[in-house]
């Protein structure tokens, strides 16, 4: 029995600017049944104040900042089961800042035992050059998350990968990343919500990442065609979801 649900958002409950048919309902009907549920994303920059107002703009209510998780909080969590102290260089927006700093960690570029990097438009080439010294110097290398491109209203842009990519190139060394499709941001998930992974499901609409990810925690998972899977692609992955609906609005706790 499904005791819980883990929730991509992106091609699962709006699609660019346009929420998708019946998502709305599907959050209504897990809070009347009392499931708890996580929606995950692996932007760093944002805060789960700022998710649970833009899904509000875009028409889905009743969610509370306690509904989502990020691959800064995602990175956050893993550090902290790491070392109970640290200091950490950042290379990131603010809600990476403000996740790290939430667990007691301090920012700083003198000597620190990680270098974080997230998304950031604010990237240059003196924080690579710090970066790149600093790994060279012995601190640890983390990512928040490998996409190496986001979609925008204009196309693309360059994502937190590309950034991992040129400080990596530069000190030959790779960086560990938290963020899907490492499992452990899906194993995070379920332990934030108090949840063993086999009582989850994780639903998604990429199987390369969403899918793959939950399969590896040990998470029954749930694919939904409307976002960049198509029932055709099934056929291209050695692996298949234990679900699969046309929409999250197919899904309905006495179906779990």
């Amino acid at each position: 029995m499904i005791k819980g649900i883990v929730s991509d958002m992106d091609g699962v409950i709006y699609r660019g600017g346009r929420i998708i048919p019946g998502a709305q309902e599907f959050v209504d009907r897990l809070i009347s049944a009392d499931i708890p549920f996580l929606f995950l994303t692996n932007n760093s920059e944002q805060t789960p104040i700022d998710l649970r107002l833009k899904m509000e703009k875009l028409g889905i209510k009743h969610l509370s900042e306690h509904n989502f998780i990020t691959s800064a909080m995602a990175t956050a969590m893993f550090l902290k089961q790491q070392t109970s102290q640290a200091t950490v260089y950042v290379i990131g927006g603010g809600g990476l800042i403000n996740e790290l700093y939430n667990v007691g960690f301090s920012i700083s570029e003198s000597n620190p035992d990680y270098v974080v990097v997230g998304k950031t438009q604010n990237f240059s080439y003196e924080m690579m050059k710090t970066a790149v010294r600093l790994i060279r110097g012995g601190a640890k290398f983390i990512g928040t998350n490998p996409d190496m491109i986001d979609p925008t209203e204009d196309g693309v842009e360059p994502a937190c990968g590309a950034i991992l990519a040129s400080i990596e190139s530069a000190c030959g060394r790779a960086p560990y990343i938290v963020g899907k499709p490492n499992s452990l941001m899906m194993a995070l998930a379920t332990k934030k919500l108090g949840l063993h992974t086999s009582d989850t499901m994780m639903i998604g609409d990429r199987m390369d990442t969403d899918i793959l990810g939950g399969m590896e925690a040990g998470m029954n998972t749930a694919l939904v065609l409307s976002g960049v899977t198509s029932q055709e692609d099934l056929a291209l992955f050695p692996y298949s979801p234990d679900a699969i609906y046309s929409s999250v609005g197919e899904v309905v706790p006495e179906t779990l």
